[in-house]
């Protein structure tokens, strides 16, 4: 599955996208202040609730696929040494608690896209960041949101076309080159095509964004986030 809003009516989608960015980074900070076999346990159920809340699952985690090598040998990476004890229980046990931390924090951010429409965000930060600076900063979110899984999917079909073609045949070396190749022609084509959609419909810095408003849920989320932000204030002094 793709990383993207999936509409619904759930907890998480009847959330300001206000409350539900300032969770993300209290999380995010508490998680980098308590990596800690007792804390990450406590964040786990935190960030397991915040998918659940956003009616996600396993299939959600899907588009993060391609980091979970990386934070599986990282530990073997961390732990290995060119001498005498050869292995270092301590490194790579440290190292393994950062992972699952990062991993932590994508299953927030997960619950944070599929719950979230690309133009709410977009106002959030706008909001947040006033003038010219937050248009900006807001256009360009709001361009990877979109983008970001049709580039993601071009790649798969320019793989696809490779192994059509017998490409499957070729040293690993050529099908990343050509991968690579075929994914950031794409990525220029696309490019090309949405500076002449944006000119073609007189694109404005500054449209007319949804309303955000404060529900019930939204104070106590806060509360949730103000409280992460806390613990995380406390753990550094």
């Amino acid at each position: 599955m793709t990383l993207a809003y999936v509409p619904g009516d759930s907890l998480a989608h009847r959330l300001d996208p206000r409350s539900k960015l300032l969770v993300q980074a209290a999380f995010a900070a508490a998680a980098y202040a308590y990596t800690t076999p007792r804390g990450l346990a406590a964040l786990t159920v935190v960030a397991v609730g915040s998918l659940l809340s956003a009616e996600g699952g396993p299939r959600d985690l899907w588009g993060y696929r391609f980091a979970v090598p990386f934070l599986l040998v990282a530990p073997l990476v961390a732990g290995a040494t060119l001498g005498e004890p050869w292995f270092r229980l301590d490194r790579a046990r440290d190292t393994t608690l950062a992972s699952y931390r990062v991993l932590l924090v994508l299953v927030v951010a997960a619950a944070y896209v599929r719950s979230t429409p690309v133009r709410d965000s977009r106002a959030a930060i706008q909001w947040a960041i006033p003038g010219k600076p937050g248009q900006f900063l807001g256009v360009g979110v709001a361009l990877v949101f979109r983008f970001l899984p049709l580039l993601k999917r071009d790649l798969l079909a320019t793989r696809e076309a490779i192994h059509a073609r017998a490409g499957g045949e070729r040293p690993l070396r050529d099908r990343m080159r050509l991968v690579a190749v075929g994914g950031i022609n794409r990525a220029f084509g696309r490019a090309d095509r949405l500076g002449t959609a944006l000119n073609a419909r007189c694109f404005a810095w500054n449209p007319t964004l949804p309303r955000l408003s404060f529900g019930r849920g939204d104070y106590a989320v806060t509360a949730v986030g103000v409280g992460l932000f806390a613990v995380a204030t406390m753990a550094s002094i």
